[in-house]
Parts: C-alpha cells; sequence; structure tokens
C-alpha cells in the first residue's frame, strides 16, 4: 500500500505482469525480414521462448500504438460541449453530421422551387455556403466562429425550420400569381399591448430620399397615356 495525498492505494499482484505475455508464441512467419529490426524480432520469434514472445508483443505494440493513438486522439481530444446556455436548447453530440444532412436535404428540396426565383436563389446560396464550412471544418466551435451565425444547435433548428418553409412555399405556389392580381390589404388599427415590443426601422440613407423624390417629380410630369378609345374618337 501506497500512502499519498491522504489516500491509500492498494494493488493486486497476484499474476504479475502476465498481462504482458502473449499466450501463444508468435511463429517467426509473421513478421517479414525487410529490416534489420524485423529480423532480429524473427530470430527471437522463432525460439518460441516466453521472453521472445514479450519482446515480439512489445514490438508489435510500439509500431502500431501510434497509428491507433492517431486515429482516437482528434475526437477524444476535441471539447465537448457542456451546455448551450438556451433554455430548451440540448446540446447535439454530432451536431455537424447533422448540420450536412439538413443542408444536403435543404439543397435537394429547393429544387422544386422555379430556379429563377429570388427565394431558392438565396437559399442555394447560404446553404452552399453552411455546407462547405461543416465539410471542411473539424469540431463544432470551428463551425460556429467561421458562420457566426450563433451556435451548432441553433443553426440546427435554423435548418429544421427552413425546411419546413419550403414545404409551405411549395404548397402556397406565390410565384405562380399573376400579375394583375391583386391582393386585399387588411388593416387593423388595434393598439399594441405594451408587454409587446415595437421593432422600428432604422433611418433610410438620403440616397433613397432622394430617388424617391426624382421618381414622384418624373412621375407629375409625365403626360398621360392615351388610351385606345381616345385615339380613336381624334
Amino acid at each position: 500500500a501506497n500512502k499519498r495525498s491522504g489516500y491509500h492505494f492498494h494493488f493486486p499482484l497476484a499474476k504479475p505482469l502476465s498481462f504482458l505475455v502473449k499466450p501463444n508464441p508468435i511463429h517467426s512467419s509473421h513478421f517479414s525480414a525487410s529490416s534489420e529490426r524485423e529480423r532480429n524480432c524473427k530470430r527471437i520469434a522463432g525460439s518460441g521462448s516466453e521472453r521472445g514472445s514479450i519482446l515480439i508483443w512489445n514490438w508489435y505494440w510500439s509500431g502500431n500504438h501510434a497509428m491507433f493513438l492517431r486515429a482516437i486522439s482528434r475526437p477524444l481530444m476535441a471539447k465537448v460541449k457542456q451546455t448551450t446556455g438556451i433554455v430548451g436548447l440540448d446540446v447535439v453530440p454530432n451536431a455537424k453530421e447533422v448540420l450536412i444532412s439538413l443542408y444536403s436535404k435543404t439543397l435537394n428540396e429547393i429544387q422544386a422551387v422555379p430556379p429563377d426565383e429570388g427565394y431558392r436563389k438565396a437559399v442555394e446560396s447560404f446553404t452552399k455556403h453552411r455546407l462547405k464550412v461543416c465539410q471542411e471544418e473539424e469540431d463544432w466551435e470551428a463551425i460556429e466562429k467561421r458562420l457566426g451565425c450563433g451556435q451548432v444547435e441553433e443553426l440546427i433548428e435554423e435548418a429544421r425550420d427552413e425546411l419546413k418553409l419550403i414545404e409551405k412555399m411549395i404548397e402556397w405556389d406565390p410565384w405562380g400569381v399573376p400579375d394583375d392580381y391583386e391582393c386585399e390589404v387588411i388593416e387593423n388599427d388595434a393598439p399594441v399591448p405594451k408587454h409587446v415590443p415595437l421593432h422600428r426601422p432604422g433611418p433610410l440613407p438620403e440616397e433613397f430620399y432622394s430617388t424617391l423624390e426624382k421618381l414622384q417629380l418624373n412621375s407629375k410630369e409625365a403626360p398621360p397615356a392615351v388610351t385606345s378609345g381616345e385615339s380613336k374618337a381624334e
């Protein structure tokens, strides 16, 4: 028993070092004589002794542990998110894979929208960009930093909402409305409750007002259009 920092540790050693010994002697044919080191291990393995088995097992482990550690170190070293800090929004451990799946599905579903529509162009533009970032980065921190659009869990919720909207847009078919269609405007003068925040847009640039004023002046100066009835009367 060792006493360290106020704790006692007991290590049972009923079979010391037995776990290091290979159950069966390693046959010399398991190794090729491509290097001096391998030829020495082959010679030791041919003896069939227990010591030779330990040496060969150590050699085998030293040659393969680096590959094993490289394969598992990247996911193990990645930082694990404990919480999103948002009530009701749970952490998604495989957020990268979920986002890639959702963005791929979005690009597939948006094909049902006419290619010249602005909605389809906008959705394809930002979805392709986000999909590329998710494919290039390895962890959630890098994805959030490059996109700058919130946490990956929030991006997942947005992608799911976008898929629902695409389905509704296809059902509503707003691009199939004729040009002469008149939309009914319903005005509601009811006061806004005090607990509801009012989102007021910021001031428009001066160029907007100058352009609008020029358009209004041009429309006043333009002569009235002559109808077909008036031309016949003349």
